[in-house]
């Protein structure tokens, strides 16, 4: 059976088309837009006109792609963006008249649990426990679990898009800025962390989504973006380290050519980066594996 999923996240709108049969990924593609929907969400509550007519003329383009691939199903979800802003059921209004299109707006709870889904079909055996964690533009998600199980999972609101509004003024970043959202970083994880923690169990961290595909990409100095060679990649927290020092020293034009990071992600990359280091520190984990396998196909496994 051929898929189409589509993700619409606070900072891209993602594609994955798919052909599925007898528990095996025949065919995986992933298109990606940087469409911004979550784009001032965190200050004003709402979605803006030129938000919402932007991220519908990308879900038109998006379904095309997915039609002339020949998908038996479209599915179309929401995530933070959509479940914070005040008037997401107008945008999925606003969208089924335009497309055709039903939005499922997810809870974290929800994202958590595909994310897992998507993880464990992309691994060639599962024999420990692990933590994923899916930095996203608006939100990021924590899942505990095994190949049995799920032993924790948990959202909290803050993602790459949402905290280079609210920190990040100019470019380059003062020292203070980065205390203030380091600072703040640590305070809305800390509970989280402590919970994981003391599941006294070991754990194996793995990462998903598009802040940690970017740190393996830049890592590779990959010219073109590969599924193959992300997935599975490993990245260690002194690499982390040493991109955002190299980033805090470029300049808004030099950070779009960073090899290995799409242009549109570079104004957010460097919050999602400290993200993802806070992360690490609190967890005393020196290394995370990178997953191309997440929520998207996470729910093709979860609905079959």
């Amino acid at each position: 059976m051929r898929y189409g999923i589509i993700d619409i996240g606070t900072n891209s709108m993602r594609l994955l088309l798919a052909q599925y049969n007898d528990d095996v990924f025949e065919y995986r593609e992933k298109i990606i837009d940087t469409t911004r929907l979550g784009e001032g969400v965190d200050s004003e509550g709402m979605i803006s006109k030129e938000s919402i007519s932007r991220n519908i003329d990308a879900l038109q383009k998006l379904k095309r792609i997915a039609v002339d691939y020949g998908c038996d199903k479209i599915h179309c979800i929401g995530t933070a963006a959509l479940r914070n802003a005040r008037n997401g059921l107008s945008f999925v209004k606003l969208a089924k008249k335009a497309t055709g299109l039903d939005i499922e707006i997810i809870s974290g709870d929800r994202e958590a649990l595909l994310g897992y889904l998507g993880v464990i079909g992309g691994l060639k055996s599962i024999e420990d426990n692990f933590i994923v964690i899916d930095i996203g533009g608006g939100s990021t998600e924590f899942i505990v679990g095994n190949s049995e199980e799920i032993l924790f999972k948990e959202s909290v609101d803050i993602g790459a898009l949402k905290l280079t509004e609210r920190f990040i003024k100019s470019v380059p970043e003062t020292d203070e800025t980065i205390r203030d959202l380091r600072k703040y970083i640590n305070i809305e994880i800390r509970n989280v962390i402590s919970k994981i923690l003391s599941l006294g169990i070991p754990m194996k961290l793995i990462g998903i989504g598009g802040t940690i595909t970017s740190v393996s990409a830049i890592n590779q100095k990959l010219e073109n973006y590969s599924m193959e060679k992300i997935h599975l990649s490993e990245v260690t927290i002194d690499d982390i380290k040493s991109q955002v020092q190299e980033i805090r020293a470029m300049t808004s034009d030099d950070r779009e050519n960073i090899k290995g990071l799409q242009k549109k992600r570079s104004k957010i990359i460097l919050a999602g980066e400290y993200i993802l280091i806070e992360i690490m520190e609190l967890l005393q984990k020196n290394k995370i594996i990178v997953s191309e396998f997440d929520s998207l196909e996470g729910y093709i496994l979860f609905s079959k």
